[in-house]
C-alpha cells in the first residue's frame, strides 16, 4: 500500500510547482504593465518639446447661463477701451489721440469742484468780497468791443449786452461772412434789441422763450423764436407726452436735435435760474461750444435749486465763475445795474447790487 502512494504523491508536487511557477509570472507580468503604465513620456519634461496636442472644445455653455455671460461682456466693455489694430493693450498713451495744445475732452461730471473758502472763519463777509471783487475785475482788455446800450441810454429795460469783435476771437469774422450763430434764453422779456441787431448784421438768431405762442416762429430772415425753455434737466417724458407745446430742455440737447456744433453767441437772462444752468454747461462740457457768453446774474437771493447758508450760497456762485475761468474763459465786461435794488442775499449791504451782467469769451475760440 505504501509503494502504491508515492507516485500519487510526486504527481501533487509537480501540480503545484506548475501553479506556483505560473503565479509567479503572471504577478511579474502585471508588475511590469504597472511599472510601463505610470512612466511619464519620453522627453516630456525637457525644454522644447513637442507641445501637447489641444484639448477638445468645451460644450456650450446651457443656456441660463448666456444671460450672465452677457452681462459680462457689457460690463467689460464699458470698463475698457478696445485694444488697437496694430494691437498692443488698449491704453492709449496721453495725447496721442487729442488735439495738440487743447487738452482731450473728459466726460460728464457729477459736481463741480467747490473752491477753498475764502477766509478761516467761513463767514459770509469773507466769501461775498471775494465774489463782487471777482465780478467786478475785468480778466482781458477788448479793444473793440459793441454795446447795445450803455448806461445813460434813456430807456431804462436795455441792457449793456456787449459782445468782442477783437479778430483775434473770430466773431467778428465770423459776421463779415454771415456765419455766426446766436442762442438767447429768455423768459417773457420783450427787450430784444441786441437779438434783433445781431440778426441785422448777419447772425442766424435763435431765441427761446417758453412764453411764445407757436412752437417756431421766423420772426425774420435771420432771426428764430422757439417756445422751448432752456433748463439744466430735460423734462419728464411723461410729462413731454401730456404736454408737447411747453417742453423744457437742456442746451445740449436742443443743440443736438439742431444739428448745431458751436454757438458764437449765449445770452441768458434767466431770473435765478441762470446758476443751474451755467453748472449745467459746465458738468456736460458745453463750454467748449460756445465762443462768448453773456449773462445775467442776480444775487437777491440763492436762485432755484440753490440752498445752504449764505457763506455756502456764495462759495458756490464763486466756484462757477472760477470753471469759467478754469475753461479759458475770460471776464472782459461787467455791468453793474443801479436801477435795480441794491441786495444782496436779501441784504442791504456791501454796496452790491441785485443784478449784474457780465460778459466772457473764450480766449481758445477759432
Amino acid at each position: 500500500m505504501a509503494w502504491e502512494r508515492l507516485p500519487g504523491r510526486g504527481c501533487g508536487a509537480l501540480h503545484r510547482c506548475l501553479l506556483g511557477a505560473a503565479l509567479l509570472l503572471g504577478l511579474r507580468l502585471c508588475a511590469e504593465l504597472r511599472r510601463a503604465g505610470a512612466q511619464p513620456p519620453a522627453r516630456s519634461g525637457l525644454p522644447g518639446s513637442a507641445p501637447r496636442p489641444p484639448e477638445p472644445p468645451l460644450p456650450p455653455a446651457p443656456a441660463q447661463r448666456r444671460g450672465a455671460s452677457r452681462r459680462q461682456v457689457t460690463y467689460v466693455r464699458s470698463g475698457h477701451r478696445a485694444p488697437p489694430r496694430g494691437g498692443g493693450s488698449g491704453t492709449q498713451e496721453p495725447g496721442c489721440c487729442s488735439p495738440r495744445g487743447r487738452p482731450r475732452r473728459k466726460g460728464p461730471r457729477w459736481h463741480i469742484d467747490l473752491q477753498p473758502w475764502a477766509g478761516p472763519a467761513r463767514s459770509l463777509d469773507e466769501e461775498a468780497l471775494r465774489f463782487l471783487r471777482y465780478i467786478s475785475t475785468i480778466q482781458i482788455a477788448c479793444d473793440h468791443m459793441s454795446t447795445d446800450s450803455l448806461a445813460t441810454d434813456s430807456s431804462p429795460s436795455k441792457k449793456p449786452w456787449s459782445v468782442c469783435l477783437d479778430d483775434r476771437f473770430g466773431l467778428a469774422h465770423q459776421i463779415r461772412n454771415k456765419q455766426c450763430r446766436l442762442y438767447s434764453l429768455g423768459l417773457g422779456s420783450d427787450d430784444t434789441h441786441f437779438e434783433v441787431g445781431m440778426a441785422n448784421d448777419g447772425c442766424e438768431v435763435h431765441r427761446f422763450d417758453p412764453t411764445v405762442k407757436s412752437a417756431h416762429v421766423l420772426e425774420s430772415e435771420r432771426f428764430w423764436y422757439h417756445r422751448l425753455s432752456v433748463d439744466w434737466r430735460d423734462s419728464h417724458p411723461a410729462v413731454a407726452a401730456q404736454k408737447p407745446y411747453s417742453n423744457t430742455r437742456k442746451l445740449r440737447t436742443i443743440l443736438n436735435e439742431f444739428g448745431h456744433h458751436k454757438i458764437d453767441v449765449l445770452k441768458a437772462d434767466l431770473e435765478s435760474a441762470e446758476w443751474k444752468v451755467l453748472e449745467n454747461l459746465i458738468l456736460e462740457n458745453v463750454l467748449e461750444q460756445i465762443g462768448q457768453l453773456i449773462f445775467e446774474i442776480h444775487l437777491h437771493w440763492p436762485g432755484f435749486e440753490v440752498s445752504g447758508s449764505d457763506s455756502s450760497v456764495v462759495r458756490f456762485w464763486y466756484s462757477l465763475l472760477k470753471e469759467l475761468e478754469l475753461q479759458d474763459f475770460r471776464l472782459f465786461h461787467s455791468y453793474k445795474d443801479l436801477s435795480k435794488p441794491q441786495l444782496f442775499l436779501k441784504k442791504d449791504i456791501f454796496n452790491a447790487s441785485s443784478c449784474y451782467t457780465l460778459s466772457w469769451v473764450n480766449t481758445r475760440w477759432k
